[in-house]
């Protein structure tokens, strides 16, 4: 069965460990967007190679991503619980025949132990900056690398598990799960939802992030993605929904240009 994906499956991934607070609103193509929701503020940018892609058939893609995450008072920003992303349909996400990783592998290890367990089922890497703020202290930065693996298919759901590794107050691993399953909706044909853990017992928020993903491997003898996509009518595009600690919930568009080929 094809499990459908684009460039914003993997965004989808990331929002869930990063900064998904994107305000109801009309995207802009290929221009980094930024938008509001209540007192919060995201600036997101990022793409997919090549953008010249066939109009019928799948090629293989790379993606890279990245965004900030700020309130307009200056305050500490409250921590993501939930984000919800319908991608569109013109892609896939082929895990099949890819060595796995599970998430009780990945819990309590630092970056450097989470990659010797699991090397071989990682799919794609970057870094995330977190504010921990608690009560009557001034906010403490913390920096992570970002590591994506392959959680596994079952069922017709595909999971991917971010794991990031920070030192203050206490050294902790957190895993984010990504449940990834295909839809009918018009144009979107995947919604990926993840959950968030909280972060330093819900003091921590992530304020930015990189990624990119860019894996192929071999699959009963031919080369293959994790990433896929074509490009039938010059766009792909999602639909982004982030429920935050404070109750604030918020919508909006992604879209990207491509030019189909053939």
């Amino acid at each position: 069965m094809r499990k459908y994906l684009t460039l914003t499956m993997a965004l989808g991934a990331l929002m869930a460990l990063t900064a998904a607070g994107i305000a109801s609103g009309a995207a802009t193509p290929n221009k980094p967007t930024t938008v509001r929701a209540g007192n919060l503020e995201l600036t997101f940018n990022g793409g997919f190679s090549p953008t010249a892609l066939p109009k019928k058939t799948l090629a293989p893609i790379s993606l890279t991503a990245e965004g900030k995450i700020k309130t307009i008072d200056g305050t500490h920003p409250p921590a993501l619980k939930e984000a919800l992303i319908e991608t569109d349909k013109n892609g896939t996400v082929q895990v099949k025949g890819y060595p796995t990783c599970k998430s009780g592998q990945l819990q309590s290890q630092d970056t450097s132990h989470a990659m010797a367990i699991c090397k071989s089922a990682l799919i794609g890497s970057g870094t995330t900056n977190v504010e921990i703020a608690f009560p009557e202290q001034s906010p403490i930065p913390v920096s992570s690398k970002l590591l994506v693996f392959n959680g596994g298919e079952s069922g017709g759901v595909i999971t991917f598990l971010i794991h990031a590794y920070i030192t203050v107050p206490t050294p902790a691993a957190i895993v984010t799960t990504v449940k990834i399953k295909k839809i009918h909706n018009g144009r979107y044909g995947l919604l990926s939802t993840a959950s968030i853990p909280k972060i330093a017992g819900g003091s921590g928020s992530v304020t930015s992030f990189s990624l990119k993903i860019d894996k192929k491997y071999t699959y009963k003898g031919k080369k293959v993605s994790v990433l896929s996509a074509k490009c039938p009518d010059g766009k792909i595009q999602a639909h982004a929904t982030a429920v935050f600690s404070d109750g604030t919930k918020a919508s909006a568009e992604i879209l990207r240009t491509c030019t189909g080929k053939g």
